[in-house]
């Protein structure tokens, strides 16, 4: 459809390609985190400073009873927070009712993992009972706040979440050519940058690897066209047994889907509603 080809367009221009390109990208200044300003018109927009940085709360007028909804960004840990994640917060917070927080943790280089990881657990104890999202590197870090604070999540959404911050499942290899916008590349002085001076194979920092027992509900989105599938499938075929899991790939989808213009985002957005609500998002 011509929507998927302008959005592989503009993807193919945004190519990680080189290592060089992953550190002039992490050098370059950030760009605004503000909500667009018709977000308000239609939900109630307010802004508070906790624990040392920004969480904005998006909620309709009347918000239902149930858990806190907690939106992490993805970025590869460098970027802030685009349109594209305030339009599916928004989503979030008309269909189901409920207030969606959403923490804007410090980014690399001049924050680190560890210190993004103190900051969400401290929110979501804030908040008490929360429902998690994000999506690639903050679907990474929702996955560390839940393993860090199992007690508070009831369920969290992942979508194609960054992993493994080696990036080293040889699985990657059949994959990235295939990918038009993600290459190992120029994320790898980006997972330097976030990691700090702990190994990238540190469970605070690459979830692949830490306690998978304590999980609750979880649902995983990702396509077929995305260097996190890989990964994402370990994951499927880590979790335990006892812990309940919604696992969905989008045949020829690539990174984010549900975030892009195409029309399988409909039906994700859909599917991350309705387990938000299966997990105690219902009046």
């Amino acid at each position: 459809m011509p929507v998927v080809a302008a959005v592989i367009r503009l993807t193919r221009q945004r190519k990680f390609t080189t290592e060089e390109y992953g550190r002039r990208t992490l050098a370059e200044p950030k760009s605004s985190p503000t909500p667009p300003p018709g977000l308000s018109r239609r939900l109630d927009v307010s802004r508070t400073r906790d624990h040392g940085f920004d969480v904005y709360r998006v909620a309709p007028r009347q918000v239902k009873p149930g858990p806190a909804v907690v939106y992490l960004h993805g970025g590869a840990y460098m970027a802030e927070i685009v349109p594209q994640h305030w339009s599916l917060i928004a989503d979030l917070a008309s269909a189901t009712g409920l207030a969606v927080h959403v923490p804007l943790y410090g980014l690399a280089p001049a924050h680190h993992g560890t210190e993004a990881l103190e900051f969400t657990t401290k929110v979501v104890a804030d908040l008490g009972p929360s429902y998690l999202l994000g999506d690639s590197a903050g679907g990474g870090l929702a996955l560390l706040t839940t393993q860090a604070a199992p007690d508070q999540v009831v369920g969290q959404t992942l979508i194609a979440p960054w992993l493994d911050l080696t990036m080293s499942n040889p699985g990657i290899d059949q994959v990235e050519p295939h990918d038009p916008w993600l290459r190992r590349a120029g994320l790898r002085p980006m997972a330097a940058a976030w990691a700090g001076d702990l190994p990238l194979t540190d469970p605070t920092l690459s979830p692949i690897n830490g306690d998978l027992t304590r999980l609750p509900p979880t649902q995983i989105l990702v396509g077929t066209r995305d260097i996190t599938l890989p990964d994402c499938r370990l994951l499927r075929d880590r979790m335990p047994a006892g812990v309940p899991l919604t696992y969905h790939e989008e045949p020829g989808a690539i990174h984010v889907y549900p975030l892009l213009p195409v029309s399988a985002a409909r039906t994700a957005r859909e599917a991350i509603v309705a387990h938000v609500q299966a997990s105690g998002g219902r009046a």
